[in-house]
């Protein structure tokens, strides 16, 4: 019951009556269904069935056209909640989840929740043939320690299907760094909201350009794409996905 209060509430804080629309489309997770749209926004997007956002929408039809062998693969999302989780305990071999809490270290739990750090996993090296996450890597202090970590725990030939917000342009702008342990913004400050922690912000250390794609060759991924959905999503321009696979 809270869970639905939740979402209720969140859809409340999204509606702007004036842009509110219906569209019938298929998910990638539930299959047919209704999409409503609580604002233009591509936040305001949402499958009335499973609450799916664009974000997670685009990389669910990523993850059809490019992981035909779901039912074979071990998968590790780097979340414990949502559409996407569901969809891959239904769907893979075995799932792996986390979140990521500062005062716990990696393997620890809170609240029954394994707790991971995405720049020192705690998982084996080879754990996983998929890897998945939303919005995760524009928070990472140090993204190039925590690509290199994809790599060791995929397994030979295995990928990490993600998005991230991107810009339009090639470069991407670090808009803040660690420094001996000490926070330097390099831009003003932006912080992007975190439902885990009561809505408080979370910081977004850089605004990634198409050169996410040599970061993650840099790491050791031996092919580094852009993406976008086969499938319409209602309202939405396609998201672009990352799809990066580790040597075979």
């Amino acid at each position: 019951m809270t869970h639905w209060v939740s979402r209720l509430r969140a859809g409340i804080a999204l509606l702007k009556p004036r842009e509110f629309a219906l569209a019938a489309a298929p998910c990638p997770y539930c299959g047919p269904s209704l999409f409503v749209r609580l604002q233009r926004e591509e936040t305001g997007v949402r499958c009335t069935r499973c609450a799916a956002s664009a974000v997670h929408l685009a990389l669910g039809w990523a993850l059809r056209d490019q992981v035909t062998h779901l039912g074979e693969c071990d998968a590790c999302e780097l979340s414990a909640r949502g559409p996407l989780v569901a969809f891959l305990r239904r769907s893979a071999r075995s799932l792996a989840t986390s979140e990521y809490f500062a005062d716990v270290a990696p393997g620890g739990l809170r609240d029954g929740i394994r707790c991971e750090d995405v720049q020192r996993l705690s998982y084996a090296d080879a754990s996983f043939d998929l890897v998945t996450h939303t919005e995760v890597f524009e928070h990472v202090p140090d993204d190039a320690r925590a690509f290199a970590e994809l790599v060791r725990v995929l397994r030979p030939g295995g990928v990490t299907i993600f998005t991230v917000p991107m810009h339009e342009g090639e470069l991407t702008v670090e808009r803040a760094r660690l420094r001996d342990g000490a926070l330097e913004h390099v831009h003003p400050p932006v912080y992007h909201t975190d439902p885990l922690r009561d809505g408080a912000g979370i910081l977004a250390f850089r605004d990634y350009g198409r050169d996410i794609l040599a970061r993650l060759r840099d790491a050791g991924f031996a092919e580094a794409d852009l993406t976008t959905p086969t499938q319409r999503i209602p309202w939405t321009v396609p998201r672009a996905v990352v799809v990066a696979r580790k040597p075979a």
